[in-house]
């Protein structure tokens, strides 16, 4: 596959749209406090940015990729954008029970990625 504007933008537009999404999933776990029905409308509202990246990065990215390819993708960004966010946002830690599994996970899609 020969780099293309089309192979590195859905790349760069799925992190920018996990990082939204991951907000939206788990962010008002940091505000256990607040009512669960403003933690709904509040996850809606960023889930919106997230699907404004998310699509277009699909539409974009399905000229050079296969959908399994773009869903593989997706994926392990989300893996990687969550421990992230799990340390930084919600102040937990990573064992290396989760680098293992997220490892095992890595390999098992880059199968995904073969001829």
């Amino acid at each position: 596959m020969s780099f293309s504007p089309a192979a590195l933008w859905p790349v760069i537009m799925l992190f920018a749209s996990n990082i939204f999404m991951t907000f939206a999933w788990y962010g008002h776990l940091k505000h256990k406090s607040s009512a669960i029905f403003l933690a709904i409308l509040v996850s809606w509202g960023i889930a919106f940015f997230e699907y404004c990246l998310a699509v277009p990065a699909n539409r974009i990215g399905s000229a050079v990729y296969t959908t399994a390819q773009l869903k593989t993708m997706q994926e392990v960004i989300t893996l990687l954008v969550f421990a992230g966010f799990s340390i930084f946002w919600l102040g937990e830690n990573l064992t290396w029970n989760h680098a293992i599994g997220f490892a095992l996970i890595a390999i098992g899609a880059s199968f995904i990625f073969r001829a």
